[in-house]
């Protein structure tokens, strides 16, 4: 029995370029070249691979450059296998389906100031933030670039590394400066956000601790350890549009326990950072441990692959 179908687009990998010591730029595209589904900058879509892996990378092209989708892979000698596969496995023609994108910064019209904060790959999804930026104009943008040793993708970069917009800080010669003093003050017209190693984001969340959340944006690698709850309660989840009621053991994630049930949900990290498994949901007690979701979108939406309940019967849109 399945909730709901699955999403994928069908891409060809049209392109593969060195973008520095050990990551490929993937050129993605329809096989007819028609437009693909659109995007916001950043966002970030899944790849379905021909082994049976699903992973998530962010989009470096910006919305405009809509006939194709652009991602930076680095390969990981110990990652769980994606980048891998990637590397080795994948060529020109190959056929790879992706998911619709989601995701992505807002570049309202009411932020005049961009702040990113970007650890060695984790450029990618504000490289296409600093081009759509670029292209539109009207708004103040820097990115600041942490890195031990090479710029990556430094032939994309180096526009921006040229008229200012991107400062490269080299650890080797100093060591991490001072987040703090990267971001600034907090302003309901500025944005500041955040891509790459634990340890960074750790600091970046104490930094901007006190700021409006919308304001906010952290884009994460791997996802957390989960939290064991121990004082985790059995639950029921009820199905609004197929009246089926699914167990959900205590300790038990509600992803296990649908996909137990014979329902199809899509899911990629299951750590609560990629938003492959958002569902609505309409009545009962969330508890939210993703990290993604904001304040706002908590009150419809949660993730399956991490969230629980707080109370004995949980309904969701599905």
């Amino acid at each position: 029995m399945k909730a709901r179908p699955i999403t994928t687009v069908k891409t060809v990998v049209f392109g593969i370029e060195d973008a520095g010591s050990g990551i490929k730029l993937l050129t993605l595209v329809d096989p007819d070249h028609w437009e693909l589904p659109p995007f916001k900058p950043g966002a970030h879509i899944d790849l379905h691979l021909p082994n049976g892996l699903v992973r998530t990378y962010s989009l470096c092209n910006e919305p405009a450059d809509n006939e194709r989708y652009l991602i930076a892979v680095k390969r990981e000698a110990e990652g769980r296998g994606g980048s891998r596969a990637l590397h080795d496995e994948i060529g020109v023609g190959d056929v790879i389906g992706v998911s619709l994108p989601r995701g992505g910064l807002e570049a309202g019209a009411d932020i005049a100031r961009h702040v990113f904060v970007a650890g060695g790959i984790g450029v990618t999804p504000f490289l296409s933030m600093a081009r759509h930026l670029a292209r539109i104009g009207g708004a103040e943008f820097v990115l600041h670039l942490i890195i031990r040793g090479e710029v990556p993708l430094a032939t994309y970069l180096a526009p921006f590394i040229d008229a200012g917009r991107v400062v490269v800080h080299r650890t080797s010669q100093g060591g991490r400066p001072d987040l703090e003093s990267l971001v600034g003050e907090a302003g309901e017209q500025t944005l500041v956000a955040c891509c790459g190693p634990e340890s960074m984001i750790d600091e970046f969340e104490r930094v901007t601790a006190t700021w409006p959340a919308a304001n906010v944006h952290i884009e994460r690698f791997v996802a957390p350890p989960p939290v064991l709850d121990p004082d985790a309660k059995p639950f029921t989840l009820s199905l609004a549009r197929t009246g089926t009621e699914i167990q959900v053991r205590a300790g038990q994630t509600m992803l296990a326990a649908l996909q137990a049930g014979g329902i199809d949900i899509a899911s990629s990290c299951c750590g609560g950072i990629c938003g492959a498994c958002k569902v609505g949901w309409i009545e009962g007690k969330p508890v939210h441990r993703d990290r993604i979701l904001s304040p706002y979108e908590r009150e419809r939406y949660l993730m399956i692959c991490v969230a629980g309940a707080e109370s004995d019967r949980l309904v969701l849109d599905l």
